[in-house]
């Protein structure tokens, strides 16, 4: 088979199976000799925020001298991003060599992709014989495939908002549950900063199972822009752009912090120069610096206060031309309220996705709001005008956000142009 053909399939699978993703694949791991036994692991849930977590705590480990395997999802470009050693995506070749075995198995049950993945990422890993491992869930926690992997050494929770409602709960305190669902007696858990009503969640689940519990608080950090500082670790500088990446930096320290105590080596210097060196395409990403072009994986409502948020303290006072591009399932009224008082005006596209909010739909509801809005037939069209010298002289800057397919299209599209 062909490095495409293997892809198509892993990628035309049931998004959900017959069974809950983490039984499917318990009954696949056994069917291969569970190779995920004696490969060390950390495992991040949350809503926002895991893939810059993950990315944080890869870099911190890789520094400190560990091979570090690294699995995430959905990808922006090219669908190996998912599965990475070192910060080294699986070459083509790999891939279809692993996946190809794995189509060729008979597990019993019907994998989805997500179990495919985790299979893949996992065999993969143990080819390259890495010290340890990072996985992110996919959907929730508690049933997600990742948590077919056993204890973590540290679990670890991002931020904790509104999304996938009619699947985890309508409530901050039901989501947080079916997150929390990845702790276990045996591991040590970390959360970054939470809202009171699942930091409670948290805070009991882990009271009622005797896990330790270390749990970061926004006060705790000091800063602005790309440096931050924490009580016993110092001052730290980030090359990622956006006020809650120093969240997502802090919650990968007292991760690498719980690590460190149950025997790894993290020295000071490791710590800090993974954090520094850590990268994380498509989140508050500065594509071009001259016309200004930012490009940001926003795709539900937290997130797009969020990156309001850092939009107002990194230019303070500026306004900006918004391209924006969401899947229907998500809460498209909430995130383009979140952006509105900074925008001057927003051109909206149809993701190419099979969820995707039609254009059409998002440019009205922004013109019912008061705001200059327009829909464009695709990303090329949409970004044309944006990038276009004579209109860059303005000196507004543009922002694309929403779906992480999206962002992908965009980041492929100016890298295409700018031979960057």
């Amino acid at each position: 088979m062909k490095y495409k053909e293997i892809e198509e399939k892993f990628q035309g699978a049931a998004r959900f199976g017959s069974l809950p993703g983490v039984k499917i694949s318990e009954k696949m791991l056994a069917a291969v000799g569970n190779p995920q036994k004696g490969l060390p692991f950390i495992h991040i849930a949350g809503t926002n925020g895991k893939g810059s977590t993950a990315a944080f705590l890869r870099s911190v480990l890789t520094e400190a001298g560990y091979k570090t395997g690294m699995y995430t999802s959905p990808h922006l470009e090219e669908f190996t991003e998912r599965f990475s050693v070192d910060g080294k995506n699986i070459s083509k070749e790999d891939f279809k060599g692993i996946g190809e075995w794995i189509l060729g198995q008979n597990f019993g049950v019907s994998p989805t992709m997500s179990d495919y993945c985790l299979l893949l990422s996992l065999l993969f890993f143990k080819e390259r014989r890495c010290d340890v491992a990072i996985f992110e869930t996919g959907l929730g926690g508690r049933l997600d495939s990742t948590n077919a992997l056993g204890v973590p050494e540290v679990a670890v929770l991002t931020k904790i908002g509104f999304d996938h409602t009619g699947i985890l709960g309508n409530t901050l305190s039901e989501i947080a549950m079916e997150k929390a669902g990845i702790l276990k007696p045996g591991c040590r858990a970390v959360s970054g900063p939470q809202s009171r009503e699942a930091e409670e969640v948290f805070r009991r689940y882990c009271r009622e199972r005797h896990i330790p519990l270390t749990l970061a608080e926004s006060r705790d950090i000091e800063g602005e822009g790309a440096q931050f500082s924490y009580p016993g670790e110092g001052e730290f500088e980030i090359s990622m752009l956006g006020k809650y990446q120093r969240e997502n930096a802090l919650t990968a320290v007292l991760a690498a912090r719980e690590l460190r105590d149950i025997g790894y080596r993290i020295s000071q210097q490791a710590l800090h120069q993974g954090i520094l060196k850590a990268k994380w395409p498509g989140r508050m990403e500065l594509l071009i610096k001259e016309p200004f072009f930012l490009a940001d994986g926003a795709h539900n409502g937290d997130g797009a206060k969020a990156l309001a948020d850092s939009l107002k303290e990194l230019y303070p006072g500026e306004k900006f031309r918004f391209v924006m591009g969401v899947l229907a399932d998500k809460d498209y009224e909430e995130m383009a309220d979140a952006i509105l008082p900074l925008a001057l005006e927003v051109v909206t596209v149809t993701p190419e996705h099979e969820r995707a909010l039609k254009g059409e739909h998002l440019a009205a509801y922004i013109r019912e709001q008061g705001v200059l809005a327009r829909h464009c037939l695709d990303v090329r069209d949409a970004l044309s005008e944006f990038l276009n010298p004579e209109r860059a002289g303005i000196n507004r800057k543009t922002v694309a956000f929403g779906s992480l397919y999206f962002i992908g299209k965009v980041r492929s599209y100016i890298k295409s142009l700018y031979n960057i």
